[in-house]
């Protein structure tokens, strides 16, 4: 099984708790992705996810609201030597699908739930094929 360090992106998206929804949205979109760490600084203190970004927008909250609103605050990270399926079991039992990855309380990466099916099917592929 692989490591984190070894699927996680570390291109990645990131947003201020001020950040207002829409910036916020637009920048996930321009880049394809499905969720921004929210930083304060350096230092990690949330993330915001599609679901977020739905759920604001379903209660005609997205105009004039900030990411602070709306994000998961202190999220549930995991390390780089971390394996992937420890981010499976993690992202399953908490009904989540983005996973940061901190070493020595730095952000480095984040993990998607497509990350890991990604290494799922390369480990069941044929060989040869």
């Amino acid at each position: 099984m692989a490591d984190a360090r070894n699927v996680m992106a570390t291109d990645l998206v990131s947003v201020s708790p001020s950040t207002s929804l829409e910036e916020a949205a637009a920048r996930m979109d321009a880049r394809h992705v499905g969720a921004a760490v929210v930083l304060e600084g350096a230092r990690l203190v949330g993330i915001l996810t599609e679901r977020d970004i739905l759920r604001a927008v379903a209660r005609g909250a997205i105009g004039g609201s900030d990411v602070a609103g709306w994000m998961t605050k202190n999220p549930e990270t995991i390390e780089p030597d971390d394996s992937t399926g420890h981010a499976a079991v993690l992202m399953i039992h908490g009904g989540f699908r983005h996973l940061p990855v901190t070493e020595g309380g730095s952000l480095v990466g984040i993990i998607s739930i497509r990350d890991l099916i990604r290494v799922t099917l390369d480990d069941q592929s044929p060989r040869g094929v």
